[in-house]
Order: C-alpha cells, then sequence, then structure tokens
C-alpha cells in the first residue's frame, strides 16, 4: 500500500473521534458537487498545502459514512480530474483509491502538493489563490500568497528583510541589542563591529549591497519600536481591561511598542500587575494572581511564536475581564485543538521559535502547553479552553469555580485535560485522581466517577486495559493512546 493511503486512513479516524471535526488536510464529502469553481478552490487548496490534501467520499456532514459504488467513484473522479489539469495555472496529477473504513467503500481522492507555488485558479491573476485554515477552504490574502512564493523559493518569512540601505550606526538605533546581550548573559561589547557581528551571528541582520539589513526575525524579536517596520504594523500585543464581564467599558489598555524578546518580561509584569489577587495560606499568607504566572507566561509566549504573519489587521490580543482571561492571535492552530497538549507543536514559524527557545523566553519543545495547564490543575481552576475560527486562535483561562459552578463540558474538558497530563507520566486516570484534580471528597467519589463516565461517553479517554470491566477498578487513558 502506497504511503498516502496508510497515512489517509489515520487522518479520516483523526477527524471523525473522538470529536468529528474537518481537518486542514482533509474534507469530508458526500456526493459530488455541481459547483466546479468549488471544487477547484478545493484542489487549489490541497495543492498549496504542505503534504498535500485528501477528499473523501463516503462522509456526511454530521460525519456519518455510507459507501460509494464503483460507477459512483469513476463519474467522481472523472470530474475532480478534469478540474485539476484544466482549471488551474497548472495541471494537477490527482491519484484515488477506495478503500475500506469501518465496514464502508469510500473513495479517497489525493492531491498532491506542488513544488512550484502558489497553485492559483486558471486566468491571468495570480493572487486568485486559495488554502485550507481551520478546516475550511479559504481564499489567500495577497499577502499570504506573497509569503508563499518566497517560501516555495526557500526564503522563511523570519528571513525575509523588513528594513534596507542602512548603517552600522542605523541598525543600532533601530534594534535593541542591548536586550539582546542581556538574554544572551553576556557583557555588551563597546565595538560596534562586534556587536553588528553577533547580530548578523543570529541572522537578525544581514550584509546587502555595502549596507545592511536588518531581518523579520531581527526586527519581531528585537525592535525598539516595531511601527519603524512597515511590513510589521499592527504585529505589536494590545492589553485590554475591562470593566465587568464583557468589552463595553474599557478599563486600561496599552499598546506595545517593543519587539517580543525584547519586551516580554516587560509585558508578563504588566499582565500580572492587572490580574485580581487571591489569598492562599500555607502556613503564611501569600498574596498571588488569580492565574499562575507560568500559565500567563507559556500561553502569551506560544501565541507570539504560532501566530499567522500573512493575516493583517489582526494584533495578538490579551484581554482582562471580570470572569475570564482571553488570548488572541492570528492564525488558526495547526494541530487539532484535542492534541495540544503531549504533542510536538507544529510552528508556521520555525525560526522565530527555535530563537524563542534559545533566548530562554519558552521552555523546551512541546512542554510550555504542558506546564501551563498543570499549574491551573494545580490550582484547581477550572480548565483552559481553546477555540479557533479560520482566521485566529484563543485560549480562555478562568478563576476559580465551586465545582457546582462548573458546567459539564467545563468538568469533562478538565478530566480529559488531567488525563493527557498522567499519560505524559505514564500514569492512568482513575477515581482517586479525578477526586484530587477536583478537590472532591472521599465520601463524594460518586461525583468523580459520574464526571469519568461523562469524559468516556464523550469519547475523549478510554479504558486503559479494556479486559476490566469493573468500574471499581477501571483506570484510563487519553483517546489517543
Amino acid at each position: 500500500m502506497e504511503s498516502w493511503k496508510e497515512k489517509a486512513l489515520v487522518i479520516l479516524k483523526d477527524s471523525l473521534y473522538p470529536v468529528p471535526i474537518e481537518l486542514n488536510e482533509l474534507d469530508w464529502k458526500s456526493g459530488i458537487s455541481s459547483k466546479t469553481d468549488r471544487l477547484a478552490q478545493h484542489i487549489c487548496a490541497f495543492a498549496n498545502l504542505q503534504g498535500g490534501g485528501l477528499l473523501v467520499y463516503g462522509v456526511n456532514n454530521d460525519a456519518s459514512l455510507f459507501s460509494i459504488s464503483q460507477i459512483e467513484a469513476d463519474r467522481i473522479v472523472t470530474l475532480l480530474g478534469n478540474i485539476a489539469k484544466n482549471n488551474l495555472n497548472t495541471s494537477i496529477e490527482i491519484e484515488h483509491s477506495i478503500m475500506d473504513f469501518q465496514g464502508h467503500s469510500l473513495l479517497f481522492v489525493h492531491i498532491p502538493e506542488q513544488s512550484d507555488k502558489p497553485a492559483h485558479l486558471r486566468g491571468n491573476d495570480m493572487f486568485n489563490c486559495y488554502t485550507r485554515s481551520a478546516g475550511q477552504t479559504v481564499k489567500m490574502t495577497r499577502k499570504q500568497v506573497q509569503i508563499l512564493i518566497s517560501q516555495s523559493r526557500g526564503i522563511q518569512f523570519e528571513e525575509m528583510l523588513a528594513l534596507e540601505n542602512l548603517t552600522k550606526d542605523q541598525v543600532l538605533e533601530k534594534i535593541n541589542y542591548q536586550k539582546l546581550y542581556e538574554l544572551l548573559d553576556k557583557n555588551i561589547s563597546k565595538n560596534t563591529d562586534s556587536i553588528i557581528a553577533v547580530l548578523k551571528e543570529y541572522n537578525f541582520i544581514k550584509d546587502k549591497n555595502n549596507s545592511w539589513a536588518i531581518t523579520n526575525l531581527g526586527a519581531i524579536l528585537f525592535a525598539k519600536d516595531i511601527n519603524d517596520y512597515p511590513d510589521l504594523k499592527g504585529r505589536n500585543v494590545i492589553v485590554r481591561q475591562y470593566v465587568g464581564s464583557n468589552n463595553r467599558e474599557l478599563e486600561k489598555e496599552q499598546n506595545g511598542v517593543f519587539g517580543y524578546a525584547a519586551g516580554f518580561e516587560g509585558l508578563i509584569n504588566f499582565i500580572i500587575k492587572q490580574l485580581p489577587k487571591t489569598e492562599i495560606i500555607e502556613g503564611i499568607r501569600k498574596d498571588l494572581p488569580i492565574y499562575p504566572k507560568v500559565a500567563i507566561r507559556e500561553f502569551v509566549a506560544n501565541a507570539l511564536i504560532h501566530q499567522d504573519f500573512a493575516i493583517s489587521g489582526m494584533p495578538i490580543t490579551i484581554e482582562i475581564f471580570s470572569n475570564r482571561f482571553v488570548i488572541t492571535n492570528p492564525g488558526a492552530p495547526l494541530n487539532d485543538v484535542n492534541r495540544l497538549l503531549d504533542m510536538p507543536p507544529r510552528s508556521r514559524n520555525e525560526i522565530l521559535a527555535q530563537s524563542m527557545l534559545l533566548l530562554g523566553i519558552c521552555e523546551r519543545r512541546g512542554s510550555g502547553i504542558d506546564r501551563a495547564i498543570a499549574a491551573i490543575e494545580e490550582r484547581k481552576l477550572p480548565p483552559v479552553k481553546f477555540e479557533k475560527s479560520e482566521t485566529h486562535t484563543k485560549v480562555i483561562l478562568f478563576p476559580p469555580k465551586k465545582l457546582n459552578e462548573m458546567t459539564k463540558p467545563d468538568k469533562i474538558r478538565a478530566c480529559y485535560q488531567h488525563a493527557c497530563l498522567l499519560f505524559e507520566d505514564r500514569k492512568d486516570l482513575n477515581n482517586q485522581s479525578v477526586r484530587e484534580r477536583f478537590g472532591i471528597d472521599k465520601n463524594s467519589s460518586y461525583i468523580a466517577s459520574k464526571i469519568i463516565a461523562d469524559t468516556f461517553s464523550a469519547g475523549l479517554i478510554k479504558l486503559s486495559d479494556p479486559e476490566i470491566t469493573s468500574k471499581k477498578y477501571a483506570t484510563y487513558v487519553p483517546y489517543y493512546a
């Protein structure tokens, strides 16, 4: 069996369980559409996607399955093949196969990634391009197309130039090299050429045509004022604090201007100062922010790293309400929101991610979100909620709630996240661990049992040993284990 076919079955299963969700690399289809333009857009989007994508026929919108006949499959393949060859700027050879999935004969159509990007609809407008975002086919912005063209030529966003034709002195006026030396724990050199050499070594600047240029990486991390860089305007971080639980009355707003590395600690400290405080008595009285600092730090860093720089007009926004804390960044998450724990992250901005790691701003790869949620759980706070759309990702934290104030989805989400953290430590979830997570008394173990049963019914956890059917001795692991 060819590799794409093996991968196709795995991707389809991931899209259907435990919560049905269409993925960027896969689109369900219940039948062939007469709208050839829309089919061309799907093919275009998958051709522009890293690794290509799949159309799967035999899946209804409600995720129920049905079998496709050979006659119907032949008709679908013929139509899609003609569209792939004739309706785009380049002829695309699609691949297909009818495969059994849970007793149903489904048609899998594979659209391979094109090396010469962007693929676009036939015509003179090369910006008539499509991509996949949050499981949907959407038209690309001009900025997204420009970045895609650069990436197809081997140039990443971080390597593109933010300002050109600068002297050495002008570079040092624009870049906060002092903060770089501080983060590297080095003494600042008094020699301009030495400082320039360090900036060049970290790819923050490049020499070009007997002058100097600041890269997007250098600007986004160490700009003294991000507004000095025309293509990076709007990439600042905005913190807003509201009166009450809605955004009708603004109490305070801060618009950051520093690069992310230069201003990160100041940003986190500013956020912490605005948060309500809670008293915890452990022999001594402590005055702590209502949300763990480690969670704030990791989620903010994650938003900076994984944003989509091709989406304009949407700065990273941090909002403080009386009943929640919200971080919003441009760009849908590349991973399923149910798999953000215990899974190596995929990053749009790999160079930026590595630089933030090197500078000690974020944790080692894949551990940041886990540490953040572990801190939330340790404080017995409600679970973190992740939301997504075609254009943004939201992380929502909530202040302390009594168990009877939590909704059923809250309890299920907390139980699932608890199972993920335990599985990372190679431990299983049981009644006792759930009682400890929620602060439930031993005499009320039936409450923990109900939470476990609801999470199991939602398909988010499974028995660690299917042969043990007694609920008293049953233990559980995440559905993906």
